[in-house]
């Protein structure tokens, strides 16, 4: 059976990466067609996509455009029909939608498509950028995205099968495709690299953990993830905050303005170098895996602020890494959050409702074996066994 692997654009790295990365695992001489590729963008993950057989559309060629990826997206379904997929059998998209790569010819072959959520901005949902922000934009917007989700319905009646990462996924699927899709939740590493607690510092990296009384958070620093409420909560209870990861549309530098000036006194005696205040928040920037994990088994809780959680990946990690989670009740988190086991949920986005959670969590006490044991329940081989079983059927209709 010929698999040949689709993306809408590879420029960073975050939970849709992970899933191409682990179906490229599954099926490693399977192609991967995208409509851009632009490795330096990836920062320390640029290395994962090296010696894989990528293959881009004309977009790639288009001058400026890393800085052009929203516009590009009214032209990407011309660019993905462009694609040749002769001789497959079986195309796996792996895709939010967004670039429209489940428009392309598909001929022959049975497209799956592994969907992260249909493209937020089309229907309603939190996006990174605030387009709505400007009265021209709105107006312009609300033509230009009653046309894509015409666009958008009419893909969505080229995949022969879909695949949702979470029940929250699959309602959004069957709610504006009018489609049923099979659940199969994200891969995710449930065996951290370094069994170590609370090091004096992390190897290959600028920063040091001082203590395990922090609380973490990150990932792709864009403003559905409402860090900035994480920051105000924290400030606003004198709690040192760790937050790794890359900041998206000017985001990064909002936070950490508001994030600056504010410095934390040692907590326990010997926990920080001669006494030396720190900052109360402190970024440490794109961590690879191994840094990852060591900020996280550092770490009180982590903190999950999102609004309409497609899956939610890091909540997971941090299971696996023994440390609770604290999260907004929204979306696909709902589905791997045990509420007083594994973490607690906070109801409103607002300062007061995450301030009062974290107080009510100071006072509990978690297990972290009941935490890794959830997370194991999401591991990245029972995501390529329910792949592989998922596709040999498909492939046998």
């Amino acid at each position: 059976m010929k698999i040949a692997l689709v993306h809408d654009y590879i420029k960073e790295y975050g939970g849709a990466e992970r899933v191409l990365e682990a179906l490229h695992e599954i099926y490693p001489k399977a192609p991967v067609y995208t409509s851009m590729y632009l490795p330096s963008y990836l920062g320390p993950h640029r290395e994962r996509f090296k010696n894989w057989d990528i293959r881009t559309t004309w977009l790639q060629y288009i001058p400026f455009k890393a800085k052009l990826i929203s516009p590009l997206r009214l032209l990407a379904p011309f660019a993905f029909r462009s694609l040749d997929f002769s001789g497959f059998d079986v195309i796996i998209s792996s895709t939010t939608g967004a670039y429209f790569p489940n428009t392309l010819k598909k001929k022959r072959a049975k497209l799956v498509c592994y969907c992260h959520t249909p493209p937020r901005y089309l229907y309603g949902y939190a996006t990174a950028r605030e387009w709505k922000k400007y009265v021209v934009f709105r107006i312009l917007g609300a033509v230009v995205n009653h046309l894509l989700r015409m666009r958008d319905f009419d893909a969505s009646k080229n995949v022969d099968f879909y695949i949702a990462n979470s029940e929250e996924v699959a309602s959004r699927i069957k709610k504006f495709y009018r489609r049923e899709a099979t659940v199969i939740y994200p891969p995710i590493d449930v065996n951290p690299k370094s069994e170590t607690r609370n090091p004096k510092h992390i190897q290959n990296t600028k920063y040091k953990i001082p203590n395990t009384e922090y609380y973490l958070a990150g990932g792709r620093l864009a403003r559905p993830k409402h860090i900035d409420l994480i920051i105000k909560a924290c400030m606003g209870l004198d709690l040192p905050l760790m937050i790794f990861g890359k900041g998206f549309a000017g985001y990064g530098e909002e936070l950490r303005e508001m994030a600056s000036g504010k410095l934390q006194t040692p907590i326990k005696s010997g926990q920080m170098e001669n006494g030396e205040k720190r900052a109360l928040v402190e970024f440490v920037g794109e961590v690879t895996d191994e840094e990852k994990w060591e900020l996280m088994k550092n770490a009180k809780a982590y903190i999950n602020a999102s609004e309409d959680e497609d899956f939610g990946i890091l909540p997971v990690e941090a299971m696996a890494a023994g440390i609770p989670v604290i999260a907004y009740r929204s979306g696909g988190v709902k589905e791997t959050v045990v509420e007083g086991e594994t973490g607690l949920f906070f109801d409103d986005l607002t300062e007061e409702s995450l301030m009062n959670i974290i107080k009510k969590f100071e006072k509990f006490t978690f297990d972290p074996k009941v935490s890794q044991r959830r997370a194991e329940q999401f591991s990245k081989d029972r995501f390529k066994k329910e792949i592989i079983h998922f596709i040999e059927k498909v492939g046998r209709e």
